[in-house]
Parts: structure tokens; C-alpha cells; sequence
């Protein structure tokens, strides 16, 4: 095994711009005969980092489903949350979705793509969840899946992959995502760099390195679609390819190759970041979102922040927010009182209080758990993520129990926010609205929600610099 070291961001070529016309038109030709429905699967609510006017669902009915199938979106998103979720859970939720979907599909006579949307940074449950639908909708449909994409760049949240490596940009330098915090995660850690090897590591040897499919960045900024096109025609038996992309238009050449697949018979799964479902969509960009956009003019009301993260890069980010001017009060959650009986429950009284009492007097509160490392006597990953998740549902009472409407919602962290949008807020269907900066998507909430039509940014932990979350807030704060 090679050694992998960081290197600089000078190596980030960005695609010609002589050459994009052409690249478009090249999709465009094969994406007008692509009539199958795209569905997403979102393992927390940030996968919408890249799209807007879009569903997304939080929950996975048959009449859920069946209402995303005859929307007439070419894409809708259901929440699972299941990063949140222990691995017994998540088997069972992935088997049932795939059911669900089986059922519907064959119903409406309607064939449709399947995204997983996992993290950029390769935490998640994964290979479990896509092994479970892949059985469970194979064994309900005439319906067989050749591979499995492996396709983690995410350029907004600095994440690529180079020779097949994947990288997390750290300032003017990319790190080796197996060298980074990431990889150390409690429940899902991992330590290999090079995507082929990682298939191998997270199959425990199911898929071995050697015969991994690898999609380079030369193939794809050459343009050789027929040569992608042959390899992905020769996947087989859930073969896994993986996919180097250091600039979206080097995702639509790779998509120009996969849709000729698909018109050629081969069927695929996928394992991505949030760029995919972008490209995959053929979805514009657009303007980032304004404070006139989404809060309403009569709002006396201050908003609400809850920071749930605790990677280092929203810490750095609370820090900057509190040089914040603007009237913003920082309330502070003691979770390692988890350990205390009752204790939880009471701080999250006192937090709601303090809380509600800023937001009339039309100042913001900014909700963050204690940021000192969680002593948690126990190596057992289910258990820690049961904690974590403890956690989560005291930080989420606060939005169920919150007795006024805030002007606005901000949520910080994967399992933080999927449990304030279904559990605080309710929300059984939202339409993403955009993103206000780059990769962080803003909800509208739905009629049957807590707050009706209230704007509810998503902010993943991992994503922005040591200034954005400062700018999100101030963005959104009546000057």
C-alpha cells in the first residue's frame, strides 16, 4: 500500500471554460431521452446541498413514495436520517424503502435511478444500506443492479478525488480523507484514502481493490465517453467504480457516459455526495437565497441557531459568529450533564426558557451544546451513537416545546438537523428553497409543520469556512 500525504490545492485544475458549451451539449443530447424517475435517499437532511425546487419527504409511505413518483420534479428527496440511526435500525428502514419502492414502481409501470446520498467526508452506514436495497428490490422486481458508483465529490464542501484518491481541502492544502478527523469517527470511522481500498476495507473483503472500476480524471477532461461508457458496460454482480471529479462539468462527462449505459441496458446504484443528484438532474444553478427571499416582512420575532456539531470547523465557527455586532444571545447546553439523572432534562427547561425570552424581544438566540469533548464510559458503537442521539432529542425538545414562532431556524449538524426538521418541527414535506452560501440548502416548511412557512437552513458540520456561519446569521438578521 502506497503511502498517502497531503498535497496543495494548486493541483485543482478547474475545468476550461472554452470547453463547457460543449460538455452540456453533450449531456443535454442523451439527458432529453432519460424519462426515469431519480430518487435520493438521504441519510441526513444536507443532501440537497447542491438543488432547489425540489421535494423532500420524511418519510417513506407507499403514499409518500407514490406521491414523489407522480410529481412531475424528475427528483424528489426522502429523509431517512439514518446516519442518526443504529445498524439493526438502519437495516430495517433500507429494507422497507426498498419494498416501498419495489411496490410503487411496479405499480406505476415507472423505472427509476437510485441514489444513496451519504457524506462527502465517507461517514455513514455504508455498505449496509445500499446491500439492503439492493436485495430487497431485486428480490421484488425484474430488476437487476450491474454497480455500484462510488462518487463522493462535493466542490462546495471541498471534497475531491484525484487518481482515486479522495481528499478534504483543509485551507491551500488537500488532505487525505483517511488523515483526517473524519476518519476518526466514533461509529464510523475508517482509514483508507484511495476509494478502491476503501470499498475493500468497508466490505470486509467483498469487493477487493484490485477490481474496482476507476473512472480517471484524464478520461474524463479528454472526453473519452465511449471509454467510460465500455467500462461501465462491463460491471457486474454490484461491482463497485469509482470516480475521480475535481469540478462539476467533469461530473456531467461522467453522466454523459452513464446515461448511454443506462440506454444500453445496465442498471446502477449510487454512493454519493451531493453533487450527483445535481448533475444527474441537469439542475441549473442558482442565485444564493436572501433575508427579502425567505423571512417575512412583519417579523418582529428574533431567530433560533442550534448548534448540535462537534467537529472542530463549527467550533472555529461558533467562535467567529459570537464577534458577531448584531443582537445575538448565546445560551449554552451542558450536555455532559447525559450522565446525571434527570439532569438533561432539566438544563433543556432552562435552555427553552432563555430562549423563548430572546426571541420575543426580537434578538437571536443561538443554542450550542457544550464544546468540550463527551465522556461516554463505553467502546461500543451503537451505544455511543445512543448517546448521541440522547442528545439530539433534548437540543430537538427545545424547537417541539418553543411556545413562539422564531423568525427563522438554523440548524448545525447532520443528526442535529434531520431531528429539529421531523421531530422539533414536524415537517412531513418541505420544497428546498436554494442554498443561502455554498452547500447549505434552506427548507421551506410545509403546512402540517410546527411553524408553517418558515425558512429552515441546513448547515452541515463539516461545510464552510471559519466565517460562514457568522455570514449565514447576519444574512438573515432584520438590520
Amino acid at each position: 500500500m502506497k503511502k498517502i500525504v497531503p498535497i496543495n490545492v494548486d493541483i485543482l485544475q478547474p475545468f476550461p471554460e472554452e470547453q463547457k458549451d460543449v460538455v452540456q451539449q453533450l449531456f443535454e443530447n442523451v439527458f432529453s431521452d432519460f424519462s426515469k424517475k431519480i430518487i435520493v435517499l438521504d441519510d441526513d437532511p444536507t443532501g440537497i446541498q447542491t438543488v432547489h425546487d425540489v421535494s423532500v419527504y420524511t418519510e417513506w409511505t407507499k403514499k409518500a413514495i407514490t406521491s414523489g413518483f407522480k410529481e412531475e420534479a424528475r427528483m424528489f428527496f426522502i429523509l431517512t436520517n439514518s446516519r442518526g440511526m443504529s445498524s439493526e435500525q438502519t437495516a430495517k428502514v433500507h429494507a422497507e424503502i426498498g419494498r416501498n419502492i419495489a411496490s410503487v414502481a411496479n405499480e406505476l409501470k415507472q423505472k427509476f435511478v437510485l441514489i444513496s446520498r451519504g457524506d462527502s467526508t465517507l461517514r455513514g452506514h455504508y455498505p449496509l444500506e445500499t446491500e439492503i436495497l439492493r436485495k430487497t428490490i431485486e428480490s421484488q422486481m425484474e430488476y437487476r443492479f450491474d454497480g455500484e458508483i462510488i462518487y463522493p465529490f462535493f466542490k462546495e464542501g471541498g471534497r475531491y478525488t484525484i487518481e482515486g484518491i479522495h481528499y478534504v481541502r483543509e485551507g491551500e492544502q488537500l488532505t487525505p480523507a483517511g488523515l483526517t478527523e473524519f476518519a476518526r469517527d466514533k461509529t464510523f470511522g475508517y482509514s483508507s484514502s484511495d476509494l478502491a481500498e476503501w470499498c475493500e476495507e468497508k466490505t470486509q473483503g467483498k469487493y477487493l481493490a484490485k477490481d474496482v472500476i476507476r473512472i480517471s480524471l484524464d478520461e474524463l477532461r479528454t472526453e473519452k465517453i465511449d471509454t467510460i461508457e465500455k467500462k461501465l458496460l462491463e460491471a457486474h454482480d454490484f461491482n463497485k467504480i469509482i470516480v475521480d471529479s475535481v469540478d462539476e462539468m467533469d461530473v456531467k462527462i461522467f453522466m454523459t457516459a452513464y446515461l448511454r449505459a443506462l440506454n444500453a441496458g445496465k442498471n446502477f446504484m449510487f454512493r454519493s455526495a451531493a453533487a450527483v443528484p445535481k448533475a444527474l438532474g441537469n439542475i441549473r444553478d442558482k442565485a444564493f437565497l436572501t433575508r427579502e427571499e425567505l423571512v417575512a416582512d412583519d417579523s418582529q420575532n428574533g431567530g433560533l441557531v442550534i448548534i448540535g456539531s462537534h467537529v472542530n470547523k463549527t467550533t472555529m465557527q461558533l467562535n467567529e459568529l459570537k464577534n458577531s455586532k448584531l443582537p445575538i444571545d448565546y445560551i449554552e447546553f451542558h450536555v455532559n450533564k447525559i450522565s446525571e439523572d434527570g439532569a438533561l432534562e432539566e438544563e433543556r427547561k432552562q435552555v427553552l426558557l432563555l430562549a423563548e425570552q430572546c426571541i420575543k424581544k426580537g434578538r437571536t438566540a443561538v443554542v450550542y451544546t457544550s464544546r468540550a469533548p463527551l465522556k461516554i464510559n463505553t467502546t461500543n458503537k451503537d451505544e455511543i451513537l445512543a448517546a448521541s442521539v440522547k442528545i439530539s432529542d433534548a437540543v430537538t425538545g427545545i424547537v417541539s416545546q418553543l411556545n413562539v414562532k422564531p423568525a427563522f431556524l438554523v440548524a448545525k449538524g447532520g443528526i442535529t438537523s434531520s431531528d429539529v426538521g421531523t421531530k422539533g418541527l414536524s415537517v412531513k414535506k418541505a420544497r428546498v428553497m436554494g442554498q443561502i452560501c455554498p452547500g447549505i440548502p434552506v427548507w421551506m416548511t410545509g403546512q402540517e409543520s410546527r411553524f408553517p412557512g418558515m425558512p429552515y437552513v441546513i448547515f452541515p458540520g463539516n461545510v464552510g469556512e471559519t466565517e460562514t456561519l457568522k455570514e449565514v446569521v447576519e444574512t438573515l438578521i432584520k438590520k
